[in-house]
């Protein structure tokens, strides 16, 4: 054979060989078959699964993200409340400090006042005894002097008779 031979049309073969390109077909939809079999339904079967997979991680990341939208947002009402409570607390601590500072007021008014009259019962106490015993020495002074412009001896009957009279007559004008 003569390199012309080999080309389609030459003027050594008028006519196309048949054979050849039937053959050449035959193996070609073979080979079709062959990689529908072995290569195109795996790595269809693989896309499918990488398709499945996508998917569940979008509608995963879908759910963690509403997870996490409802979460935030019960923290942040958690944290109003808390807030709130703080507040609460904190004018109930105001409130409390307020009755104690009024009830320590009164307290110490009324403890005040208990010494004012126990002060002045104390007073009027020192003062009865010290006008009683002012009477006494009056008394006593009274009846020496009166002895002796009497001149006379005055018995203690006679004294005390004299001192109580003359107490009498005291807190009669006071």
């Amino acid at each position: 054979m003569t390199t012309s031979s080999l080309v389609l049309g030459s003027a050594d073969h008028p006519f196309l060989n048949t054979g050849d390109i039937v053959f050449q077909l035959v193996m070609f939809i073979i080979l079709l078959i062959l990689l529908k079999i072995f290569a195109w339904g795996p790595l269809m079967g693989i896309m499918k699964q990488r398709e499945e997979h996508v998917a569940n991680e979008i509608e995963t990341a879908e759910k963690s993200r509403a997870e996490a939208s409802k979460l935030l947002d019960e923290q942040r009402e958690l944290l109003k409340e808390a807030r709130h409570e703080a507040q609460g607390l904190i004018e109930n601590a105001k409130k409390q400090g307020d009755l104690q500072r009024e009830e320590i007021i009164n307290t110490a008014r009324a403890e005040a006042n208990r010494l004012k009259e126990s002060a002045k019962i104390e007073i009027e106490q020192q003062k009865e005894q010290a006008v009683s015993a002012l009477r006494e020495q009056v008394a006593s002074l009274s009846v020496l002097i009166a002895s002796k412009v009497i001149e006379k001896e005055i018995t203690v009957d006679d004294q005390e008779k004299l001192i109580n009279d003359y107490i009498q007559e005291a807190g009669e004008k006071r």
